[in-house]
């Protein structure tokens, strides 16, 4: 019977499997990933450059996780093409190149890669580093979205409430707001209950309200009191106020149920 290598069962998981594989010891999964990206596994190479990155089990060094990026991305590792593309836009371990970014998200996103796509809409939405093209980026996130790309749902649902890139279609931005709300994401769960809010559902809205508050940014829970203040604070809205302030929400699950 022929004998497995690590390097060869490794090779068999995607990179999001490595990484929640090693995630409850940083150190040690940083060595099994290194020994990995050195046999040349471009989902290993790909981890250890998100373990640069982010200083996870090893000292951050954005120069090094770029070139392990650009290792992996060689062998045509769509998350890797990706990466490359994210530290070129941000300037991470290089000077921000975003007409370089630009064409590694659009090699990813051509193979289908989700994340990949929905940056590429970010691309054409701002004008960054290629010609502003509202259309190709709502053609994108509407790619990503149809991979269940919980940020793209939202974005496609704003595109079609502002009219951006496709004509206004307000039931169709709610259907995205919805959706990317239930799939959890936190700027999907505010969008969807500020359209609960003006269908006079405020029962609905304020509990998704308080998931977007929950699993937001602090700038997020702002937007919900600002919000809140603003709508003239039905029962429900009023009762969400107070708990923000005093900071008595509970974890994420326990009380904010989906609709």
């Amino acid at each position: 019977m022929s004998s497995v290598s690590i390097t060869s069962l490794l090779g068999q998981m995607s990179t999001p499997r490595l990484e929640a594989l090693f995630a409850q010891d940083a150190r040690r999964a940083a060595d099994w990933v290194f020994v990995a990206a050195i046999e040349g596994l471009p989902q290993a190479q790909t981890c250890y450059g998100r373990m640069l990155l982010e200083g996870t089990g090893v000292n951050k060094d954005p120069q090094q996780a770029l070139k392990w990026f650009r290792r992996a991305a060689a062998s045509s590792d769509a998350d890797a093409i990706n990466m490359v593309g994210r530290c070129l836009d941000s300037g991470w371990g290089a000077a921000e190149d975003p007409a370089a970014a630009a064409e590694h998200f659009q090699r990813a996103a051509d193979m289908g890669h989700a994340w990949a796509q929905y940056n590429v809409g970010h691309m054409y939405l701002d004008g960054r580093g290629v010609q502003r093209d509202p259309t190709l980026a709502y053609l994108y996130y509407l790619k990503a979205a149809e991979q269940q790309h919980e940020r793209a749902m939202s974005l496609v649902g704003r595109c079609c409430e502002e009219g951006w890139g496709t004509p206004r279609n307000l039931d169709a931005a709610a259907d995205w707001y919805r959706r990317s709300a239930e799939a959890g994401y936190f700027r999907g769960q505010y969008n969807w209950a500020s359209i609960l809010l003006k269908a006079g559902r405020c029962d609905e809205a304020a509990r998704w309200f308080e998931r977007a508050a929950l699993g937001g940014t602090a700038a997020m829970r702002r937007a919900v009191m600002e919000l809140i203040a603003r709508a003239g604070a039905p029962r429900p809205l009023q009762t969400l106020a107070a708990r923000l302030k005093a900071g008595s929400l509970s974890a994420p699950g326990t009380s904010a149920q989906a609709t």
